[in-house]
């Protein structure tokens, strides 16, 4: 799918990329990555960044829950990606629903919650869209992703990330620092403030304090100091480079029939 200079080439590993019914076969690639031209390809931020080390508290969190660690963090993935899909129709004006025609539920109840949270914050401090899920890249420092939301709240512009995680972590200042140069290089926008829409806070309601922007379950955590983490981004990309000196992705080919 190629979407304003970026072919998209890949969501997640698990998701099937090409299917030849005249061979029987499917082929997946081995890591989300963009095509910026012909064999020129760009990995995703996410990508790199799951190279960044690791806190102590994720491995004691990998030791308590063992082999259905696999299994939680696919089923967050899939609510942060319905959570993201929602958003993204709700500010273009759609209007979505909990239920479908036959009167099933198309999300689950954490779903839908983080959905309305979302909802009320946007109705509460009505930004004003400038672009949704837009890709960005660049071509300087060879990477490329997808921006939740760029928008202007009391004359900025913000880049604005939704996250559906139980926890913040350091990962996503970086992940933020780099869709804002990204955005500046490919976008020509200039983003003045970065912020991560945490649909899980603790916050109990609205702040007393202006400048805090929070309501009952969720809050904006503003990150400064875009330059500062965009340096530790680069750092993290070349221990990405030492462990994939290759750019161009490897296809996975698998039989779709099997007989023995």
């Amino acid at each position: 799918m190629i979407k304003q200079g970026m072919n998209i080439l890949k969501e997640n590993a698990k998701k099937r990329l090409d299917f030849n019914p005249e061979l029987k076969q499917i082929n997946f690639l081995d890591r989300r990555v963009y095509k910026r031209s012909e064999g020129v390809y760009y990995p995703s931020v996410t990508t790199i960044l799951q190279y960044m080390p690791k806190n102590k508290f994720f491995e004691s969190w990998l030791k308590d829950v063992g082999h259905t660690a696999d299994f939680i963090m696919r089923k967050a993935g899939k609510e942060g990606t319905q959570v993201h899909e929602a958003a993204e129709q709700l500010v273009e004006g759609k209007e979505i629903s909990w239920m479908d025609d036959y009167g099933n539920a198309k999300y689950s109840q954490i779903v839908w919650e983080m959905i309305l949270k979302f909802a009320e914050f946007w109705k509460t401090y009505k930004p004003e869209l400038i672009s949704s899920e837009q890709f960005v890249w660049s071509d300087k420092h060879k990477f490329a992703g997808t921006a939740d939301i760029v928008c202007k709240m009391n004359g900025e512009t913000w880049l604005i990330d939704l996250k559906t995680s139980n926890s913040i972590h350091k990962s996503y200042d970086l992940q933020l620092a780099s869709y804002a140069k990204g955005l500046e290089e490919s976008r020509d926008v200039k983003i003045e403030r970065t912020g991560i829409l945490w649909l899980k806070a603790h916050s109990r309601g609205p702040s007393k304090q202006k400048k805090v922007i929070q309501g009952k379950g969720w809050k904006l955590l503003q990150i400064d100091d875009i330059d500062k983490n965009f340096e530790l981004f680069k750092l993290i990309y070349e221990l990405y480079k030492l462990e994939n000196p290759i750019t161009e992705p490897i296809y996975n080919s698998y039989p779709t029939t099997l007989k023995l």
